[in-house]
């Protein structure tokens, strides 16, 4: 018998992936699958991104790029995060990615080890517990529910700190609850940080483009009392609808510059040229697809949150951003799985059981609302049926 390692046993997956592909082979079946579950936009890429990827290959990128990242990419990340966020960030500080998840997998790699303890959303995406618990590594939630707006607070987080404490990964705007930080508790939470030097943090940024009701993003960039310890993950996946391209961005301390690029050269070599070059595009061309797209979340968020409300045993909080809402189920008598399996089989509706993000995560049912308000409303009005027979 081949004798594999331990603990790729503690290794999980995203079940939100199983639950797409159980709605594929019944859509293969001929049943009407409205898919509520994937963590996608529903748009195509802008054109004038494709066409820079296009004219890269034609003008011959086809080679090998620096690990860390084509330089013009990374200054245009610098010129972006000026932008966004008012913060100067060198461009030696950045590191191109294949997507946002290898940001994931090497921050806790790098702190992660038996006798370690990583804090984590819960719910929460879930490569962050899966990734602690391959290092060995202790998880400790971070638990965030609708008493807290499901995001968390300085006081919760400071208070779990202890001296095996390595790494505090925080999401926001978040997947899959949609919370938003406050910027008091970002405050605070940075503030309390001081007595922790020791302590890094992971702050997960992906959404930080997609947020409602008048809502800022406060980015952990803006503090420079914990630069020296900050990791931000964000990318190109859900602003400019380019999930597949694989491509994301991280911004390091300069003491784990070259740490990281080491474990790119190790894990992938580097980011394929022509979609740098779109990266290039995207960041610097024409906004206004963008804020289309947002418009668009922003209305379907509009009409999914009342609807869902309407649903017996059903009560859904108005999220902050991302494009996902995240209601409690409690009250249908069912679980989470179960409730998942019952839309998805009888009425047609793909959505992800709260438990796919955590144990926190039941009683809870993931939509995503990267769909139309036409199968929104669809959507919704199958589930009302189905909780009524």
């Amino acid at each position: 018998m081949l004798q594999l390692v331990p603990n790729l046993q503690r290794l999980g997956t995203e079940t939100a992936f199983e639950v797409l592909a159980r709605a594929a082979d019944l859509q293969r079946q001929g049943k009407d699958i409205i898919n509520l579950g994937i963590g996608q936009p529903d748009f195509k890429t802008p054109g004038h991104i494709v066409e820079a990827a296009v004219k890269a290959l034609r003008d011959g990128h086809h080679g090998y790029t620096p690990a860390q990242g084509i330089l013009p990419l990374r200054e245009a990340v610098a010129r972006d995060l000026a932008r966004r966020h008012g913060v100067e960030v060198h461009p030696d500080t950045i590191v191109i990615m294949p997507g946002g998840k290898p940001t994931m997998f090497f921050s806790i790699l790098m702190f992660g080890h038996p006798g370690a303890e990583i804090m984590y959303p819960d719910p929460g995406f879930p490569i962050y517990r899966s990734m602690i618990q391959y290092t060995g590594a202790k998880p400790v939630p971070i638990v965030q529910n609708e008493d807290n707006q499901f995001s968390f607070t300085a006081e919760q987080v400071l208070s779990q700190i202890t001296p095996k404490t390595s790494l505090i990964i925080l999401n926001s705007p978040g997947n899959p609850c949609g919370g938003a930080a406050a910027k008091e508790e970002i405050e605070k939470l940075v503030a309390g940080l001081a007595l922790h030097p020791d302590v890094a943090v992971m702050s997960d940024e992906i959404y930080s483009q997609m947020l409602y009701g008048g809502r800022k993003h406060e980015s952990f960039l803006r503090y420079p009392e914990i630069r020296d310890r900050l990791i931000l993950l964000d990318g190109w996946s859900k602003t400019y609808a380019m999930t597949g391209w694989r491509l994301g961005f991280s911004v390091w301390p300069k003491s784990l510059v070259d740490h990281v690029v080491r474990l790119a050269v190790n894990c992938h070599s580097c980011v394929n040229a022509p979609a740098q070059f779109a990266g290039i595009a995207a960041l610097e061309g024409p906004q206004d697809e963008v804020v289309k797209m947002v418009q668009a979340f922003d209305e379907r968020r509009r009409t999914i949150v009342p609807l869902l409300n309407q649903l017996p045993g059903f009560r859904c909080l108005d999220p902050g951003g991302a494009f996902y809402v995240f209601p409690n189920i409690t009250g249908t008598g069912m679980d989470a799985r179960e409730l998942q399996n019952r839309m998805l089989e009888q009425a047609g509706v793909a959505t992800v059981a709260g438990t796919s993000f955590g144990i926190h995560g039941e009683g809870f049912i993931r939509f995503s609302y990267a769909n139309s308000v036409e199968n929104i409303r669809e959507a919704i009005k199958r589930v009302a049926a189905l909780l009524r027979d």
